[in-house]
């Protein structure tokens, strides 16, 4: 690996020489601009504002602007007559253990290596003493035109430094943090809990970037001239309002079921899923439609005893209605022959009293 910088590494009256090397690429894949009319590249020409020409690499130094807008030539030969004892040393100022480092600060990374071999007794020597004491040291490095600082720590057995912003670069976080005041119930941690422990540790180097993959395909079909097919989005669900105990119980039982575990407790899941309000409104709605073919034969069976008991109840209406007028006739006519038996009786008596 090609090496950055080189300088040493000042630890107390020990000088270490040592190279500077990247320890991260980026694999970010990168586009250029375009004309859309002709496909035409779009590029940027660093020109003079003075005369409007256009001006190489070689002819472009540094300024400081001042508030005036004027002007201030700064050139490398100023920058390097400055009194700076970190300009081509990386200077230990303390030791400390590693959770004291805000991970907030950190920012690139680079490995040191020894430079010749002389340099590999004292290297050796502080890569040792790192790994004993179980802490990190804090340098102080300059680095591209300004002063940083670093964090020395042990990756193998090879010194890896972490440069790491200064602590007025951190912004406090105002304003960020939730407004309301928020309850957290006892079943909802002891619910992430559970789903932290399924989801456990995972391999970094199992890890890779989906994203630029999916570029790297479609570049691929464009150029071979393939249409492209619209992947299906899935949707995250954000921005809705959501059941926080129910998404977290469907996130233990697919964590589970992405690594093959709880096959036996499919069970006590379902069950558990029922419990909740969601599960209940699907199950009432589902009941219904599977009774239905037998509710229906149950009511054609009533309405038809129902017919039925309606007839016989309408034959013995009528039956008794015919029974009472043929009663109430009968109950007339011997009324009336009474009367007129009555009658006859009545008037003979008084023939026999005129004779």
């Amino acid at each position: 690996m090609r090496s950055i910088w080189n300088g040493a590494i000042s630890f107390g009256l020990v000088s270490i020489p040592i190279k500077l090397v990247n320890a991260t690429e980026n694999h970010s894949i990168h586009f250029r601009q375009i004309h859309l009319a002709d496909g035409g590249r779009i590029r940027y020409r660093k020109v003079c504002e003075l005369d409007e020409e256009e001006v190489s690499g070689g002819e472009i130094g540094k300024a400081y602007e001042d508030a005036d807008g004027t002007m201030i030539p700064i050139t490398d030969e100023d920058l390097a007559q400055l009194p700076l004892p970190t300009a081509k040393t990386i200077e230990i100022v303390a030791f400390v253990p590693a959770d004291e480092i805000d991970p907030l600060q950190m920012d690139a990374a680079y490995y040191l290596s020894a430079n010749g071999v002389p340099a590999a007794k004292p290297y050796t020597l502080l890569r040792e003493a790192l790994k004993r004491s179980n802490k990190v040291a804090v340098a102080k490095y300059a680095l591209r035109g300004r002063e940083r600082l670093g964090m020395l720590r042990v990756v193998d057995d090879v010194i890896a430094m972490h440069g790491l912003l200064w602590p007025d670069e951190i912004r406090a976080p105002e304003g960020v943090a939730p407004d309301s005041d928020v309850t957290v119930r006892d079943a909802e941690l002891d619910l992430a809990d559970a789903l932290m422990d399924t989801l456990g540790e995972v391999d970094m180097d199992s890890l890779h970037d989906d994203y630029r993959e999916a570029v790297e395909e479609l570049i691929a079909a464009k150029a071979s001239g393939e249409a492209v097919q619209p992947s299906e989005s899935k949707d995250s669900g954000g921005g809705k309002v959501i059941d926080l105990i129910a998404a977290l119980e469907s996130s233990v039982r697919a964590a589970k079921k992405s690594r093959g575990e709880g096959e036996g407790e499919a069970e006590s899941e379902e069950d558990m899923a029922d419990v909740h309000p969601i599960k209940k409104t699907t199950q009432r709605k589902s009941t219904p439609q599977k009774s239905t073919p037998k509710s229906t034969g149950t009511k054609k069976s009533t309405a038809s005893t129902a017919k039925k008991t309606a007839q016989k109840k309408t034959t013995s209406k009528s039956t008794s209605s015919k029974g009472s007028s043929s009663a109430n006739s009968a109950k007339k006519q011997t009324s009336s022959g009474s009367r007129s038996t009555t009658k006859k009786k009545t008037a003979a008596p008084r023939k026999r009293a005129s004779a």
